[in-house]
């Protein structure tokens, strides 16, 4: 008899979704983390002073509140200490000039804040979510559910015999507009095109790239109905919540036990072999890795034995761009010169579609972009346990970084070649130079920051390979059906038993927990 039945390497949110389900279901299960704390991209620490308390990656739960994962665990993880803390301005947009644009979780105020910046630009918006809300059950059956299967196969039937082959097809080749066409045929005014551009970055896209539109779409609708809420105490409480959920159900997580190698016999794969020789058997090994881990180390020894296109895939598999993240502990609130910002949950400082188009071109590119976008995050607002009275702290992403610096697109900045501390705090520095010319009196306000570049997060979780969050570039060629590989079926591996889930497996990367969710209902949750 086996040690487990389920081993899971990783503790990122697929992995704590898998265990919380399994482990619901009486399996013996057993969480192995690598590193001094579980969450993977959910992680909060006193980075810059004591009491004030950073997400240090992932900061908004909007994708895990609207996920099946969430209604199967939610009120569980909630008896365990999660609790969620809301802003009815999910997200703006603050242009150089110091117009800006405030999206609601309200839809009437919506569609009246559009059409007054350009006429009919809030019918269009209205006309835009409604039917992604009319289209929900096939959409994100398709998002989110397991591809290759028959309830897949039933929700094409089903819409081609409603809609027609070719309505079908036209559904389909409309989806995979991107971003840009979507807005510049959609939308009038520059101040709507440029509030939902930058959200394509965190798609893992860029404006030009296919499907972009209708992953904008999803997104308005998303934060329209469920905002940008934050974990009260920090995105780390997250982790603890589950970790609590699963230990009550008899599960087990352990810190710093390095999965060296997967143990395999004849086809099957039989538990996993810790750096320190330690080895420990179970009927499945679940892998909530990117794929170089997974096959280049976890497997090494079997990689010739894999089928012949494993290598190559592999080695064809592209990562996107880096992830840049900056954290300021503030005296005092945060004076935005322009109106109505102060309690919004996600700002993007950009000018509009062209200026996203340009700073991820120049990221891909491997240049700093001369104008980055900046998210900026205001957890304090919704959550005011996050730092002392009277402070303030501020969450910034830059969703594109080059993951390896080849030069500077401004000519300015001196670079080696890698992201070195040099490199590191002068891009802060140009990003700071941005942020304070929208708050009055900022750097005299900043009592302490700490910037992370790309090499520095995959310093501290080797799956953002090149500070990439989202597990690969999330290209066509590269999701859906064809994630992480062309040959990939749902989560199995050409190993028996051997499953492989996280952000790099369909339904790509967020805090949705979809692989996890779909792998353990497999499973038998």
């Amino acid at each position: 008899m086996a040690d487990h039945d389920h081993i899971i390497v990783g503790s990122g949110i697929n992995a704590l979704v898998a265990a919380a389900m399994l482990s619901a279901t009486g399996k013996r299960v057993l969480v192995l983390e690598r590193g001094d704390r579980f969450g993977g991209c959910m992680r909060t620490d006193e980075i810059t002073l004591p009491g004030f308390h950073h997400d240090v990656m992932a900061a908004t739960f909007v994708l895990f509140l609207t996920s099946p994962a969430h209604a199967a665990l939610g009120e569980d993880l909630a008896r365990h200490g999660l609790e969620f803390c809301h802003t009815p301005h999910p997200t703006a947009v603050l242009r150089p000039d110091g117009s800006s644009l405030v999206l609601t979780t309200d839809r009437e105020t919506n569609v009246k804040a559009f059409n007054a910046v350009a006429s009919g630009d809030g019918d269009r918006h209205a006309a835009d979510v409604g039917a992604i809300e009319a289209d929900a059950p096939f959409l994100f059956g398709l998002l989110g559910g397991e591809l290759w299967s028959f309830q897949t196969a039933k929700l094409l039937a089903g819409q081609a015999w409603k809609r027609g082959v070719r309505g079908l097809a036209a559904w389909i080749g409309e989806a995979l507009r991107p971003m840009r066409a979507w807005l510049e045929a959609g939308y009038q005014s520059e101040l709507v095109r440029a509030l939902y551009a930058p959200w394509v970055l965190h798609t893992g896209l860029t404006t030009e790239a296919s499907y972009g539109g209708q992953m904008g779409k999803v997104i308005a609708f998303a934060l329209e109905a469920a905002g940008a809420p934050v974990v009260k105490g920090g995105a780390g409480q997250a982790a603890a919540a589950f970790k609590s959920l699963i230990e009550s159900n008899g599960g087990e997580l352990r810190l710093n036990c390095d999965v060296d190698q997967i143990l395999v016999e004849n086809g099957r794969a039989t538990g996993v072999r810790l750096a320190d020789g330690t080895t420990i058997s179970a009927d499945n090994v679940i892998c909530s890795v990117a794929p170089g881990q997974l096959y280049s180390r976890l497997l090494r020894d079997q990689l010739s034995a894999l089928p012949g296109s494993t290598e190559q895939d592999l080695n064809t598999f592209r990562y996107g761009r880096g992830n840049f993240q900056l954290h300021y502990a503030i005296d005092g609130p945060i004076r935005w010169k322009s109106d109505g910002l102060e309690d919004v949950a996600l700002i993007h400082l950009a000018d509009g579609v062209d200026s996203v188009s340009k700073s991820s071109n120049e990221a891909k590119r491997g240049m700093l972009p001369e104008t980055p976008t900046i998210c900026v995050g205001q957890p304090h607002r919704l959550d005011p346990t996050r730092c002392p009275e009277g402070k303030s702290i501020l969450w910034l992403q830059i969703p594109d970084a080059p993951r390896a610096v080849k030069g500077d697109a401004a000519g300015k900045i001196a670079t080696s070649g890698g992201w070195d501390e040099a490199t590191r705090e002068a891009f802060a520095d140009r990003i700071e130079e941005i942020l304070a010319s929208h708050i009055t009196g900022f750097r005299k306000a900043i009592l302490a920051r700490k910037a992370y570049s790309p090499t520095d997060l995959e310093t501290m979780n080797i799956n953002l390979v090149g500070g990439d969050p989202y597990g690969g570039a999330c290209a066509l060629d590269q999701f859906f059906i064809w994630r992480p590989f062309a040959v990939s079926v749902n989560n199995s591996t050409a190993i028996s038993n051997l499953h492989h889930i996280g952000a790099s497996t369909h339904p790509g990367p967020g805090l949705g927990g979809g692989s996890g969710f779909l792998l353990a209902k497999r499973l038998g949750a």
